[in-house]
């Protein structure tokens, strides 16, 4: 028998997200941002209000990149999402991690993570159920230590995922089954 839970935040597994900018003076500002999404092929949602400084730079630059989380970057990541951005000037050299200019957009690439989305920004959503920043795929890289076949290979990237019960983060690494095949079977 379901027993009802008190919590709101209910979907799971939330993925981890590193949300990447320039602030003015060219440093790099990083936050962890377990509320995006995809709403369409090459359109991305993050759930961000406006009092992040992340949100800040990414109007400034129109621009943002974000990288998957790994559970080799566990303690980074959960740095980012700790640290704030309006009162640590630059938290990705706090981390003791690093950055290189993206190819196609103003914002930086962490380098010691895997996969990078690079993002164009189109507009801030800000209203009661607004999604916060929209943004464009523009391109996507990846380390050929993940890729199998020319694809990102989960079982290789090991993507952390956001646990809201728990507040616990869990390595997403083995396959289950295959999409648009397996429900064949009923069919």
């Amino acid at each position: 028998m379901k027993k009802d839970i008190k919590t709101t935040e209910a979907i799971f597994p939330m993925p981890v997200l590193l949300i990447a900018t320039y602030n003015d003076d060219g440093s790099v500002n990083v936050m962890n941002a377990a509320w995006g999404t995809m709403v369409d092929r090459d359109i991305v949602a993050l759930n961000l209000t406006e009092t992040h400084k992340t949100v800040e730079n990414i109007k400034k630059r129109k621009a943002f990149t974000i990288s998957i989380a790994d559970a080799a970057h566990v303690v980074e990541a959960d740095y980012f999402g700790m640290s704030s951005g309006n009162k640590i000037k630059d938290k990705l050299s706090a981390a003791g991690l690093t950055a290189t200019r993206a190819t196609n957009v103003d914002a930086p690439v962490i380098n010691e993570l895997p996969v990078c989305i690079e993002c164009e920004f189109i507009e801030y959503q800000n209203g009661t159920y607004g999604l916060g920043v929209i943004g464009k795929v523009v391109n996507v890289s990846a380390e050929e230590s993940v890729l199998k076949n020319g694809n990102v290979d989960i079982s290789l990237l090991n993507a952390i995922a956001f646990d809201p019960y728990t507040h616990g983060y869990y390595k997403v690494t083995e396959r289950v089954g295959n999409a648009f095949k397996d429900g064949l079977k009923i069919k």
